[in-house]
């Protein structure tokens, strides 16, 4: 099935709609029980599906950290892998490798991280998280972004979100699926117009 949106209703700035994946659709807004390690903490998949959860989240970052991208190939998949045959979307980890890695390089290609579980080091680019990405086999995949601390300086803000919006067209340029959908995420900081600046970019 290829992966579509509808606009279903508007009140004002509000807007009802549905994400159209191969595995459901979404009603929107939505929304999502986080998974983060590909199982959603205390509750089975039986349970989400009674509670009817839609879509579950879950993370790249920490998913190449555990159980690790050759464990869910084996299963064919995330889906098979959490016995989830609903939506998943996954984030890219770029909020991870700010938050979590205590040594990291942030460069052009990419990003150099230390793992915090036993210090290897890795390289996160863009064309490799859309690799991962799709190696897990998700309905929704996130670009992959930096992401800066706060309060930061309108300049580095700026340098950083033009970053990001290369990194995204990387991403766009290396995702090749029409049964999932590209998720772009505005960067900017605090400030308006870079704000506006990077959800021009992500659009066009």
């Amino acid at each position: 099935m290829t992966f579509g949106f509808n606009l279903l209703a508007e009140d004002g700035q509000a807007r009802l709609g549905e994400v159209i994946t191969s595995h459901g659709k979404i009603n929107t807004p939505v929304f999502m029980p986080v998974g983060t390690y590909g199982a959603v903490k205390t509750l089975s998949p039986r349970v989400l599906m009674d509670l009817e959860a839609q879509i579950i989240l879950s993370n790249t970052y920490h998913l190449m950290e555990r159980p690790g991208i050759e464990i869910i190939k084996k299963h064919q998949g995330l889906h098979n892998f959490m016995s989830w045959n609903r939506p998943i979307l996954t984030d890219s980890g770029g909020y991870q490798v700010f938050s979590l890695a205590k040594k990291r390089s942030i460069a052009e290609e990419g990003v150099t991280f230390n793992s915090p579980l036993n210090g290897d080091s890795i390289f996160l680019s863009p064309e490799s998280c859309m690799q991962l990405q799709a190696d897990f086999g998700v309905d929704i995949a996130m670009v992959l972004d930096e992401c800066t601390s706060f309060p930061v300086k309108k300049a580095k803000a700026k340098e950083s979100m033009l970053l990001s919006m290369r990194w995204a067209q990387r991403c766009r340029n290396s995702f090749s699926s029409d049964t999932s959908g590209l998720f772009g995420i505005v960067q900017g900081g605090m400030f308006e117009d870079l704000r506006e600046k990077s959800l021009e970019k992500l659009i066009i």
